[in-house]
């Protein structure tokens, strides 16, 4: 997620253009967003100068933490004072106020620029809803890359990258012999949902993960089969540090960095650590989308959303954003900085590093992009299921009962 640049030809046609802007009454757009990070701010500041580079005034309001920025957001529209836009995740997040009415279609944008067949389904199916699309998608996250060490690897006599997950225990075994963190962990629940997804979509592959997250199938999540991925899923706190519980993505990202730890399983915002540390791709780290040639890939990404108004002057504002931020040149600058991808299946990754172009390429095969849970799941439905894995990855719960609880949590 994180590094810093700046456009400075973009900021000094901005300062031009803006002025312009303001004096002849320009579209100005209140942003509400909770990219408030390092490289996250970084990223969005390009956007933010393209649209004033446009003739817009962009108004920047940043909130940390998703959640809360979301209630903001939700609030403020329920209130009649919405936001011009306001940053959602790819999700069912927002359906809630497609079905109120609240928010404004973009399907101009969309027949335009040919969402129906550039688009991934899995983003397609959330931002499209009954026939009419509802949200300008900005980037795709991947969520369950596998980062490492290279030296450690290294120290630990690992030649090769694990291909499956038995070689993947094998090699956390020989990094843990090494004296070194075989993986290193932030015990948060979210993070730990991470872990659950990245070991139930490579060990059951693309049938098991969307019959228990897409379908919420009893029989699939009482199977056998999900017997495994549970007790692998568990199998995996045994190469955890005990100083895990609590830690941020970031800290258990920097060792790995440090070659203190060999492995880390987290998003594609991970990238942007290694990069601001100075480290290449192949080199001083690797990355991994999944554990063979066909694991499924597991995407969700960040929109923007539009609320409702008739004013003229707003929906201006609304159209120039989303003008904005479809433009290539636009998505390259923010991708870059975020650590994510563009959207479109048939964008350009030329200037993309190494762990990008991996992502494009994935993308652009229609059997393994599938949704992360947050794309099939209502926020309750997901909060529930998250409760669950949590629990059993820091309690003694039985693994049956680890079954039922997550058959329930599904259940409706």
């Amino acid at each position: 997620m994180y590094g810093t640049r700046r456009r400075l030809g973009a900021a000094a046609l901005c300062a031009s253009l803006c002025a312009s802007a303001a004096a002849q009454g320009g579209p100005r757009a209140e942003v509400i967003h909770w990219w408030t990070s390092g490289g996250e701010s970084a990223a969005v500041k390009q956007v933010e100068q393209a649209y004033r580079a446009a003739g817009g005034t962009w108004v920047d309001t940043a909130i940390a933490g998703g959640d809360q920025a979301r209630a903001v957001t939700i609030n403020r529209i329920i209130g009649g004072n919405p936001p011009t836009a306001a940053q959602f995740n790819t999700s069912k997040q927002f359906l809630d106020i497609i079905e109120e009415d609240m928010l404004n279609p973009v399907d101009d944008i969309a027949r335009r620029d040919h969402w129906d067949q550039v688009l991934p389904a899995p983003i397609i199916d959330v931002i499209k809803v009954r026939g009419h699309w509802y949200a300008i998608p900005m980037n795709i996250h991947m969520q369950t890359w596998i980062w490492y060490s290279t030296s450690a690897f290294a120290k630990a006599g690992i030649k090769r990258e694990p291909a499956s997950m038995d070689e993947l225990f094998a090699d956390l075994d020989k990094l843990k012999a090494a004296g070194l963190i075989p993986l290193a962990h932030g015990g948060q629940a979210w993070q730990e949902i991470l872990l659950f997804s990245m070991v139930l979509s490579n060990m059951g592959g693309r049938d098991l993960y969307l019959k228990v997250i897409r379908d919420r199938d009893p029989a699939a999540i009482r199977s056998d089969a999900f017997r495994r991925v549970l007790v692998a899923f568990k199998r995996l706190q045994g190469y955890v540090d005990p100083a895990s519980p609590g830690r941020n993505w970031n800290d258990a990202t920097a060792l790995v960095i440090s070659g203190k730890a060999g492995m880390q399983i987290m998003g594609d915002w991970a990238k942007g650590e290694f990069l601001a540390a100075g480290q290449v791709p192949g080199r001083q780290f690797g990355c991994l989308p999944g554990l063979g040639k066909d694991s499924p890939y597991l995407i969700q990404g960040d929109v923007f959303v539009f609320p409702k108004t008739t004013d003229a002057a707003t929906l201006r504002a609304q159209k120039l954003l989303a003008d904005v931020v479809e433009k290539p040149a636009v998505q390259l600058a923010f991708n870059r900085l975020k650590g994510s991808i563009p959207v479109r299946r048939d964008a350009d990754d030329s200037q993309f590093d190494a762990c990008a172009r991996k992502g494009m390429a994935i993308l652009r095969d229609p059997r393994r992009p599938v949704g992360v849970a947050e794309v099939y799941l209502r926020p309750d439905q997901n909060g529930a299921l998250q409760d669950v894995i949590t629990a059993f990855w820091n309690t003694d719960m039985p693994v049956a009962r680890a079954q039922n609880s997550i058959a329930s949590a599904l259940r409706y």
